[in-house]
């Protein structure tokens, strides 16, 4: 074999391993850095998801649960909207079937943001995949997508960000119910307006320019009307299968 023809083989050589490289599971990183960097960076998020928290504490005390139940509920379940949905439709007896098909109905958006994330977590195990999901709420997967598309390849930024929003819904909520007997109304200091000024901040940070105001316009037009036809919080998945949609078709 000439050395033309054993450089030839070692640069196709080269280029094989790279490509392999880059698909292989560890191309994704999954380890304690990525998990205090997605704590550390949640931090300031996790302190407006407390707020929220607060308003859910003091919404399920009025509905009669304990401090042991709303602990228990925001550690497992760890969903504010299906939560306050959940307290209230509290009743005696509980509504369970109702209460199941609403939760349903508002948490359906997260098949969307697990899809999203497919790209880099199927490089993942299926328990860290799985146990870094447990913890994903709108605010830090918002978080983890801006690292992950910033080329970080940090698996474990979900996990870890998660961890916060938990740490501190679980804490304010408990907190909630213990001051509940004097807010009647979270509305009175504002609390109510915490997740929403929190998500507007998170949008400021997913703007990426012109191209991203059409699946936004789009996913805003279809929400509006979706309210408007059908009750509950059907335009919350509506919104998100229309504006990916929409980007799907505009990139064609």
């Amino acid at each position: 074999m000439s050395t033309t023809d054993e450089q030839t083989e070692q640069d196709v050589e080269s280029i094989e391993t790279a490509a392999s490289t880059d698909d292989a599971p560890n191309a994704v990183t999954f380890d304690r850095a990525g998990i205090r960097a997605g704590f550390v960076t949640c931090l300031p998020v996790a302190l407006g998801v407390a707020g929220y928290g607060i308003a859910f504490g003091v919404l399920a005390d009025q509905a009669g649960l304990s401090v042991a139940e709303v602990a228990l509920m925001s550690a497992t379940v760890l969903a504010g909207a299906s939560q306050i949905i959940a307290v209230e439709l509290w009743a005696d007896p509980i509504p369970a079937a109702t209460v199941v098909l609403a939760v349903f109905a508002v948490n359906l958006r997260y098949s969307l943001m697990g899809a999203a994330l497919r790209p880099w977590f199927k490089h993942l195990s299926g328990i860290r995949v799985y146990g870094s999901l447990f913890f994903m709420a709108d605010e830090n997967w918002a978080l983890t997508m801006r690292d992950l598309t910033g080329g970080s390849r940090r698996g474990a930024f979900l996990l870890g960000s998660g961890l916060a929003i938990w740490v501190f819904w679980v804490a304010s909520s408990v907190a909630g119910v213990a001051v509940g007997g004097v807010i009647d109304d979270p509305a009175t200091f504002g609390l109510d307006f915490v997740l929403v000024a929190t998500f507007v901040a998170l949008a400021v940070e997913l703007w990426d320019g012109a191209s991203t105001a059409v699946p936004w316009a789009v996913a805003l037009v279809t929400a509006l009307v979706t309210t408007e036809v059908l009750a509950g919080q059907w335009h919350v998945i509506a919104g998100g299968v229309a504006a990916a949609v929409a980007e799907v078709v505009r990139r064609d």
